[in-house]
């Protein structure tokens, strides 16, 4: 009887649930159905989340990229082959004017002849114009104290005590290469960006 009893105890399967080898497997080794529905219904809850948020972030990326517009008004082409020595245009850059001036060689000479040591904003006219082409000075059209528009791009304007631009509002006055000389303006007329693409061709910005 005893012998019966130990053989029948034997022979019974005993599958150890606490053990964490086993969590979600079958006797044989094999998955169960519901931990790979499970493992299932994760992947795609994650994926959906994913693909949910580049639905929510693109519109907001876009609308945070430049517009064409804006990007057009970042750069501005100017030809200058028709401006004559001792004249001025006035163009448009990001909204504000700009002055483009061709200087005569006596321009050239008053400027450079200036102690550089003497100027509240020390700078050349090498400094403020571009190599092979120190008669063309490119300046923003605003005066640096109080953002007004100084005179003397147009034909008959004021050019103030030397020989460049005269702001009406403050009285600066700035010299022929954009220095600040005379006046409450802190610093010169501001040189932006620029390259000549061309020979007769600008681009700022």
């Amino acid at each position: 009887m005893a012998d019966t009893i130990g053989t029948a105890s034997t022979d019974i399967p005993v599958r150890q649930i606490d053990d964490p080898a086993n969590d979600g497997m079958a006797n044989d080794g094999a998955p169960h159905d519901g931990v790979r529905r499970r493992d299932f219904i994760n992947i795609a809850a994650v994926s959906a989340g994913g693909v949910g948020a580049v639905f929510v972030l693109y519109p907001l990326i876009s609308q945070m990229a430049p517009s064409e517009d804006v990007l057009a008004e970042a750069v501005t082409e100017v030809d200058v082959s028709a401006i004559e020595p001792g004249q001025a245009i006035k163009a448009v850059f990001r909204k504000q004017p700009l002055f483009v001036r061709r200087l005569t060689p006596a321009e050239i000479a008053e400027a450079q002849a200036v102690p550089v040591s003497s100027l509240r904003d020390a700078e050349t006219l090498d400094e403020r114009t571009r190599e092979g082409h120190l008669d063309m000075l490119v300046t923003m059209g605003v005066c640096t104290h109080l953002g007004c528009v100084p005179l003397g791009a147009a034909e008959g304007e004021n050019k103030g005590e030397f020989g460049g631009y005269f702001c009406p509002c403050h009285g600066s006055h700035y010299d022929t290469a954009g220095r600040i000389r005379k006046g409450p303006a802190p610093t010169n007329l501001l040189v932006p960006e620029y390259a000549f693409t061309t020979d007769t061709t600008i681009t700022v910005g």
